[in-house]
C-alpha cells in the first residue's frame, strides 16, 4: 500500500475529513479511544481490542505523516489562516470610518 492510501485509511478510521487540524486529529483520537477501549465497551471484547489498535495504529500513522510535514510559514501562507477581524484590520485598521468597524465586533 503507498503512503497516500496509508494515510487516507488512517483518516478514515480516525473519522477525519480531508483537511483537518492537530486539535481534530486529537479530538478524534481520544473519543474513538474512549469510546472503544476495552475497559469501557460494551461490546465484544475481541472486537474492541481489534478497533483499539486499529486506531492506536491510525493515529500514529497519522502522527507520523505530520512529523515530516514541512509548514509554510510566510506571509502568503500566514495570511491565508487570519481571522475575518485580523483580515478587515489589516486592510481598514486606521481608517477612522471603516477602521471602527472592526472595533466593534
Amino acid at each position: 500500500m503507498d503512503t497516500y492510501n496509508k494515510i487516507n485509511e488512517a483518516r478514515k478510521i480516525l473519522e477525519l475529513p480531508e483537511e483537518a487540524t492537530f486539535a481534530e486529529i486529537k479530538k478524534n483520537y481520544r473519543n474513538l479511544i474512549r469510546k472503544w477501549h476495552p475497559d469501557r465497551c460494551k461490546k465484544d471484547q475481541e472486537i474492541c481490542k481489534e478497533m483499539t489498535a486499529k486506531i492506536v495504529a491510525a493515529y500514529r500513522t497519522i502522527t507520523a505523516f505530520c512529523d515530516r510535514y514541512r509548514f509554510s510559514f510566510s506571509k502568503d501562507e500566514v495570511d491565508n489562516y487570519q481571522t475575518d477581524q485580523e483580515w478587515w484590520a489589516s486592510r481598514f485598521g486606521n481608517d477612522p470610518l471603516w477602521g471602527k468597524v472592526a472595533e466593534d465586533k
